[in-house]
């Protein structure tokens, strides 16, 4: 079965829409540099108004690990992802703590040696994640062994269909489904989940 990880969310009503959609995660941004971010306080009330069988992500890029886990506590969020360029020692600390998600940018064919960070997913994106930007899904034939691989990077409604191929443990998508940078287009976000929810052979997901 392939996960959907809807990420970037902004706002209560469109982690509301991407629960009520299918989604299995939904991805927050504490990273102060992009446009999708928020602070630990404003993610909290939003973590707060999800069921409980919705995954909190919390994305953070290059934020030192006693950092990373306060800023957890505050947010109210339940597993990490390190979407810079940590040390696997950074890794370790945090896991100790929260599951980790060890995001991996692509600039050519992805190496092998990503297979031994210690992580209990791998999330591989675009050069420039967050901007859309894809990249060639043959890329990722060294990390097909990951029993977690996740696939980001470009996906939208359109070409999902080809990283579904791939059976990953999951896609994550985020401005292949938005209206505007931070907000969710609800026909974009169906499509999309609707596409998962068809793959996975449990038929399309119902309005929220």
């Amino acid at each position: 079965m392939t996960r959907a990880k809807i990420c970037g969310i902004t706002c209560l009503e469109d982690a509301l829409w991407a629960e009520g959609l299918g989604a299995w995660a939904v991805g927050f941004v504490l990273v102060p540099s992009s446009r999708r971010y928020l602070s630990p306080e404003a993610v909290r009330p939003i973590a707060q108004g999800l069921g409980p069988l919705v995954v909190r992500v919390g994305v953070f890029a290059d934020t030192p690990p006693e950092v990373v886990l306060r800023q957890m506590e505050v947010a109210g969020l339940q597993v990490v992802q390190l979407h810079g360029d940590e040390p696997p020692e950074w890794a370790e600390q945090v896991r100790r703590f929260f599951p980790v998600i060890k995001a991996i940018r692509l600039f050519g064919p992805a190496s092998p040696d990503w297979l031994s960070y210690p992580a209990e997913a791998l999330l591989v994106d675009g050069a420039s994640p967050g901007s859309g930007q894809a990249y060639p899904l043959g890329w990722l034939e060294p990390l097909r062994a990951h029993p977690r691989l996740i696939i980001a990077g470009g996906l939208t409604p359109e070409n999902l269909p080809s990283a579904l191929a791939l059976k990953p443990y999951g896609v994550d998508v985020s401005s292949g489904v938005e209206a505007a940078p931070g907000r969710k287009d609800p026909d974009k976000l169906r499509a999309f989940l609707a596409q998962v929810a068809r793959f996975n052979g449990t038929g399309s997901p119902s309005e929220p």
